[in-house]
C-alpha cells in the first residue's frame, strides 16, 4: 500500500514484530523497495539431511537497480532466509551506495582493532 509517495513494504516472514519493524525502517533508510527485488528460491545444500534436499529454502535475492545479489541459506526455514536476505541486502546497500558502514561492518572493525591491539601487546 502506497502512502503519499512512500512505499511501505509488506513483510511477514514469521519473525517477531520488533524484527519486522526494524527491517522495514532499515529498508526505508536504504531506499530498498519490494518492487525492486527479484526473489528466487533454490534448493539448499549441506547439513540438514533429506529435508534440505527436497525443499527450496535457499533464497537468491537480486536488487534490480544496483545489480547486487545475495544468496542466503542460514536457516532451514524459507521465511527466515527471506528475512536474512533482505537484512544482508540492506547492509550491502549501506556499504556500497550510501557510503556508511553497516552495524555488522562496524562490529567487525571493532574486533579487528582489538585483535591488532592484542598482537602489539604480546609481540614484545
Amino acid at each position: 500500500m502506497a502512502l503519499k509517495g512512500q512505499e511501505k513494504p509488506v513483510i511477514n516472514f514469521g519473525i517477531t514484530e520488533q524484527k519486522r519493524t526494524e527491517l522495514e525502517r532499515r529498508m526505508q533508510e536504504c531506499v530498498l523497495f519490494e518492487k525492486d527485488l527479484e526473489e528466487k528460491f533454490i534448493r539448499s545444500s549441506g547439513s540438514g539431511g533429506q529435508k534440505v534436499n527436497k525443499s527450496s529454502s535457499c533464497v537468491l535475492l537480486k536488487h534490480i537497480p544496483s545489480g547486487l545479489s545475495v544468496k542466503i541459506q542460514i536457516s532451514r526455514s524459507q521465511g527466515l532466509n527471506r528475512y536474512y536476505a533482505r537484512k544482508r541486502m540492506c547492509e550491502l546497500l549501506e556499504n556500497t551506495l550510501l557510503g556508511k558502514e553497516s552495524p555488522q561492518a562496524q562490529r567487525i572493525a571493532r574486533i579487528r582493532k582489538q585483535k591488532d591491539r592484542s598482537r602489539r601487546r604480546h609481540k614484545n
